[in-house]
This record gives structure tokens, C-alpha cells and sequence, in this order.
């Protein structure tokens, strides 16, 4: 391979990595742009996304990078005839917890000023606005946030939950996208506005003049004016090239889906999530023997919560998405990570808490049951790096744990905004690697929740 100029290198072909591409050619078309990545397009840790999207976070600026995001897929939908599936029936938070004010206090700090507008208290004597999610159309979805209290109106209207639930927050403004479909799209205006891909492993930068990039086998070179580090999982052994010793960890994190074939969920119920601590429903002799293992006996213990379920594929499929997100041990990122053979029954016995039909499925899931799972690439504060870097014409865009499709387009298009040296919000700083430099800004960001669900 001769080496191969460019205005602008972006290391992984990600859905991050795609849409930053998509959006430099969309802003400049005159601008070279290459797609670099050692697999293809979005196979490796965008393959195992859950596809869900969500306004809600703790911190008013992360619900707004989310909000930009979700009106730039609407774009893609309305440009696409919906090929990229958007759906909205939002998120539902389930809670056994009867107060529930400091999620409501932090629920109104997102939403400032405009607090009372958006947030509407549904009880059993005053529900007249709650809107059930009938549909799962984006067009028309209702906004804000519904808070309903009680079990006899969570029963109302969600039957198959947990009796024992006394609150549900649900999130209007979430639903789930095709993330593939969506990066097909981009893919096909990025080859059209004449970008390039190539295949092939970075094994080292040099800065000089401009980025000299060495691909695997002594012959393969790539020089860039600038360079875009969206390698995910990787991002932190790219930097590491130019000596940026980026702020992330790697945390696997798996799910599984399956068909429902006892149709134990009804396929219009939002995507459900059990905010509670739990201990796992073991039977008495499986509790005694994981008790005498010390490699499993932590599985008899309470656990976090934050358990997933919800229908996948639409209303008439008949599949199923679980997930549990309860690992918080970093790793090093390898292209094949190693699963749990026992996460499968620990996820599903954790799901069945909040939908107890699930335990119809208890040692029996289907043959056809799918195990994956990928890595969520985190800062301690689990907020995203957008931006430059100390090295003049470097740029990170990563560190999405878990959020990286809901916040593809927006961080995707804010990037291309740095690289093309256009106006950036005074905000966008906050994203980038310069919010460490605010202490003041960083203490409060540390005392905060970190918005994982």
C-alpha cells in the first residue's frame, strides 16, 4: 500500500467514528476525509449496543448533548423514510422505594426553571394527563416526565410488573434506533461526498508537520493533517502514541435476548429498568452451593440495581433484550472479550424480579438465546470526551459507557465543529479533556450521579 495522504484520519469505524465522519463531509465536502478501523464498520463494541436513547441525566448539559442527538436522528428519520426504526415509548424506572424525592429533586435540576412544565405527578386521584405508550411512534410522543405512584395505577396500567413496585419515573423523551442502519446511511453519504475507508491496525503515530500513522506491516503508512481518535475501547492505547494518557477505563459489561415464547412480556411495554438493590432469587440448595465457592458466594449477596428488559425487534417480534450492567471491574480491551457462561440465569433471575413471568424461563431459556456483550469505556465521571487535545490537531471523540449510539450524531457533529475550527458553545469545553482544568466544576461533577442505568 502506497501511503495514502489526507486531510483528516479517523481511528475507528464505530458508530462515533461514522458519524464524525458523516458530519465533517456534510459541513465541508472539500475536506479528505479517511475512515480508518482494523475490522469493519461497525462490528466490534457498536455491534453489542442495546440502541436505546434517553434526555434523562443528572446534569442539565448531558441531557442537552442527548436532546441535540435525538432531533439529529429525527432529521435522519424524516430524510430516510424511518429506515433507521426510530421508536418512543421512553423508559420506565421502577422503584419498590415509597419516597422518592431525590429522584424527583435531581429530575427537576435537569430541568431548571422549566421544572413544573415537564414533570407531571400521576396518582390514582388525579390522572388525567398520563398518556400510556399505546404506540411506539416518535412522531407525537408525549415530553417531560411521569411520575406514577401507587401500585392500584402502576397495575393499571403495567399488569405484568412486580406488585411490590410503588413508583415508576417514565421518561418520555427515550426509545430505541437501528444503530446499524442509522451507520449504513452515513456510511453511504460519507462514500458519496467522496470519503475513503481502510482497513488496517494502528501500531504508532509521530507528529511532525502532520500525523504520520503506521499501519501493521512495515509498509503501511498514513500522513493526516489532523487526526480523530474514536477507536473506543482502544482510544486510550492510541493516545497513549502521542503520550496522552487519556482519563478512561474498560469495564465489560454483556446482555442477553431471546424469543419470548411464552410471551411473558407484552411487546408494548417500554424499556423497563429496576432501579433496586437485589438479592438474587436463588433456590435454597443453589444458594448452599454458591455460598461454598468463594468465586461465587458474591452472588448471594445484595447486588446493585439497574436490571434491563425490554421487547426487541417491534411489536410483532417476538424477541427479547436483558441486561445488567452490575460489573465494575476495569480490564484491558482484547478483540474477542471472554463472557460469563453464567450470566445468562443471573441476569434472567434478576429481570424476573421486576417481571416475575420471567421465572417461567428459570434453567430453561431457549437454545437460540443470544450471549454478548462489550465494553463500556468510561471517565470516572462517566461523561464523554469531545475535543482537542494538548497535541495541535489531535482530537478525541469517546468515552461513551453505554451511550455512545443515543449520543452518536450530537457528539458526532461537535467534533467535526472542532476539527473544522467552527464556533464551539462555551458548554462544549465541559465535554472535552479542558473540564479537568475547573476544579470547581469537576467537584460538583464528582458529587453527582453518574446517570448509569
Amino acid at each position: 500500500m502506497k501511503p495514502l495522504q489526507t486531510d483528516v484520519l479517523i481511528i475507528g469505524a464505530g458508530i462515533i467514528g461514522i458519524s464524525t465522519a458523516y458530519y465533517i463531509k456534510k459541513f465541508s465536502p472539500s475536506t479528505s476525509v479517511t475512515l480508518l478501523d482494523q475490522f469493519q464498520p461497525m462490528t466490534f463494541t457498536s455491534a453489542q449496543s442495546g440502541e436505546n436513547y434517553r434526555n434523562w441525566w443528572p446534569h442539565p448539559l448531558m441531557k442537552k448533548l442527548t436532546e441535540r442527538s435525538m432531533a439529529l436522528m429525527e432529521e435522519i428519520a424524516i430524510e430516510t423514510g424511518e429506515r433507521i426504526n426510530l421508536t418512543r415509548r421512553g423508559y420506565l424506572l421502577a422503584t419498590r422505594k415509597d419516597d422518592i424525592s431525590d429522584i424527583v429533586s435531581g429530575i427537576e435540576g435537569t430541568y431548571g426553571d422549566d421544572a413544573s412544565k415537564f414533570i407531571r405527578i400521576q396518582s390514582p386521584a388525579n390522572c388525567k394527563s398520563y398518556q400510556p405508550p399505546l404506540t411506539d411512534k416518535w412522531q407525537g410522543a408525549p415530553n417531560g416526565v411521569d411520575i406514577l405512584k401507587g401500585h392500584s395505577l402502576i397495575n393499571k396500567h403495567y399488569p405484568n410488573l412486580d406488585p411490590t413496585i410503588r413508583n415508576i419515573i417514565h421518561i418520555r423523551q427515550a426509545g430505541m434506533v437501528d444503530s446499524q442502519q442509522m451507520a449504513t446511511f452515513m456510511l453511504e453519504k460519507f462514500k458519496a461526498a467522496g470519503g475513503k475507508r481502510v482497513i488496517g491496525k494502528v501500531v504508532g503515530i509521530e507528529k511532525a508537520d502532520v500525523f504520520k500513522v503506521s499501519l501493521e506491516g512495515e509498509t503501511k503508512q498514513i500522513f493526516a493533517s489532523q487526526v480523530v481518535n474514536a477507536a473506543g475501547p482502544f482510544a486510550k492505547v492510541i493516545s497513549e502514541m502521542l503520550d496522552i494518557n487519556l482519563p478512561i477505563e474498560n469495564i465489560l459489561q454483556q446482555k442477553i435476548a431471546f424469543p419470548d415464547t411464552l410471551k411473558s412480556i407484552p411487546r408494548n411495554q417500554p424499556f423497563a429498568i429496576d432501579l433496586d438493590e437485589q438479592i438474587i432469587d436463588w433456590n435454597e440448595e443453589e444458594k448452599a452451593l454458591l455460598r461454598e465457592d468463594p468465586e461465587f458466594n458474591w452472588l448471594t449477596e445484595e447486588i446493585s440495581g439497574s436490571i434491563h428488559c425490554r421487547p426487541e425487534g417491534g411489536d410483532h417480534s417476538h424477541w427479547l433484550k436483558l441486561g445488567w450492567a452490575f460489573n465494575q471491574s476495569p480490564t484491558g480491551a482484547t478483540t474477542k472479550p471472554e463472557l460469563d457462561t453464567f450470566y445468562p440465569e443471573i441476569v434472567l433471575r434478576g429481570a424476573a424480579r421486576l417481571n416475575p413471568s420471567l421465572k417461567a424461563y428459570y434453567n430453561k431459556l431457549p437454545r437460540n438465546m443470544v450471549h454478548y456483550g462489550g465494553y463500556y469505556t468510561t471517565t470516572p465521571e462517566n461523561w464523554p470526551l469531545i475535543g482537542a487535545t494538548d497535541v495541535e490537531g489531535f482530537y478525541i471523540n469517546g468515552a461513551m459507557s453505554g451511550f455512545g449510539t443515543m449520543a452518536a450524531c450530537a457528539s458526532g457533529e461537535l467534533c467535526s465543529h472542532w476539527v473544522l475550527n467552527k464556533k464551539v458553545a462555551s458548554h462544549s469545553h465541559y465535554l472535552s479533556l479542558e473540564r479537568y482544568k475547573d476544579k470547581t466544576f469537576m467537584k460538583q461533577l464528582n458529587s453527582m450521579d453518574k446517570g448509569i442505568l
